[in-house]
C-alpha cells in the first residue's frame, strides 16, 4: 500500500525529506505588521526575525484552509496521515478535519487519519516519522492509527525561549502561572501537556534554563533506546548542540535529529528558542 504524510508548516522536515513524494507541507500564513507571507519553501528566517524585531505589533498566524488539506489528500496514496500542531494552539487541526470531510464528499472513500499532535514543531515531526516507520514495516492502517495515538500520548515536549512575548500576546500562555518575564534573566522551562503549555520550572540565564530542560527530559523519559531525540532551534545551533550533548551524556537514544525552525515555529520560539522532544 502507498502512503502520504501531510504536516502543517509548524512541523519541520529535514532537507532530504522536503522533496520526498511521501511528504507534503501545508503552509500556514504569517503576518508581521504589513508584511504577509506563506510559511512555505520561500520562508526566509533571517528576514522574518528582522521584521519581528523591528515591528511594534505582535506577529500573527492564520491556519491553512480546509480546501488546502482536501487538495493535499487528493493523491494516489492509499493511506493518508495528516499531522497538525496542537488544536489548543491553532485552528489547523479543525481545518484538517474539515478538509478530510470535504475530500470524502467530493472524491469518495480513502483511509485518512488526522492527528492532533498535541505538540508543535519537532513534536509533529516525531509523529510523522513514526507513521513512516510503521508504513514501511507494512502494518495495517488501523493498527498504525492506534499506535500513533499511543506514541503521541507518550511523547515529551519541552522548550526554553529567550522571548515569550509572541506566545503571551497571542493568548497561548493562559494556563501558565504568573510569568517571571518581568526579570529578563529568568528563563521559564515550558512543557506541552495534552496540547496546552504549562510552566515546569525556571532558571537564571539561558544556559541554566537549557540545562534544566535537558535534566528534566532525562529524568522523565522512558525506554529511550528505541526512540529518536529531536531538537529544533531558532537561529541558535550551538544551543541545540549543548542540549543534545547534555542529554546524550545521561541516556542512549535510537537517533538524533537537529533542525532549524520553519516559519510558524520561528514566530513562536523567537530568536534563540530551543524545543526538544523524545
Amino acid at each position: 500500500m502507498s502512503y502520504k504524510i501531510i504536516l502543517d508548516s509548524c512541523g519541520e522536515l529535514p532537507p532530504q525529506y522536503k522533496a520526498d513524494e511521501r511528504f507534503e507541507i501545508v503552509p500556514l500564513g504569517i503576518e508581521v505588521g504589513d508584511y504577509q507571507i506563506m510559511d512555505d519553501e520561500n520562508f526566509d528566517q533571517k528576514e522574518f526575525l528582522a521584521k519581528v524585531a523591528a515591528c511594534p505589533t505582535c506577529p500573527k498566524s492564520s491556519c491553512p484552509s480546509p480546501e488546502s488539506y482536501m487538495e493535499a489528500c487528493r493523491c494516489g496514496a492509499d493511506h493518508v496521515y495528516i499531522v497538525t500542531l496542537s488544536s489548543k494552539l491553532s485552528g489547523s487541526y479543525n481545518s484538517a478535519v474539515l478538509g478530510k470531510n470535504l475530500y470524502h464528499e467530493k472524491y469518495g472513500e480513502k483511509d485518512i487519519y488526522v492527528c492532533d499532535s498535541q505538540s508543535a514543531s519537532c513534536g509533529e515531526t516525531q509523529i510523522a516519522f513514526r507513521a513512516m516507520e510503521m508504513e514501511e514495516e507494512g502494518r495495517p492502517f488501523e493498527e498504525i492509527v492506534k499506535e500513533l495515538e499511543k506514541f503521541r500520548d507518550g511523547l515529551k515536549t519541552f522548550f526554553v525561549l529567550d522571548n515569550l512575548e509572541t506566545l503571551r500576546k497571542n493568548g497561548r500562555l493562559s494556563g501558565v502561572k504568573a510569568l517571571v518575564a518581568t526579570t529578563l534573566s529568568v528563563k521559564p522551562l515550558m512543557e506541552g501537556q495534552q496540547g496546552a503549555i504549562v510552566q515546569r520550572g525556571q532558571a537564571i540565564g539561558i544556559k541554566k534554563g537549557l540545562a534544566k530542560m535537558a535534566d528534566t527530559l532525562v529524568k522523565e523519559a522512558s525506554d529511550t533506546e528505541g526512540k529518536k531525540l529531536m531538537i529544533t532551534h531558532c537561529n541558535c545551533p550551538d544551543r541545540a548542540a549543548l542540549v543534545r550533548d547534555a542529554i546524550l551524556k545521561e541516556i542512549k537514544v535510537k537517533d538524533v535529529l537537529i533542525m532549524d525552525t520553519a516559519g510558524i515555529s520561528s514566530m513562536y520560539a523567537n530568536d534563540g528558542g530551543v524545543i526538544v522532544t523524545l
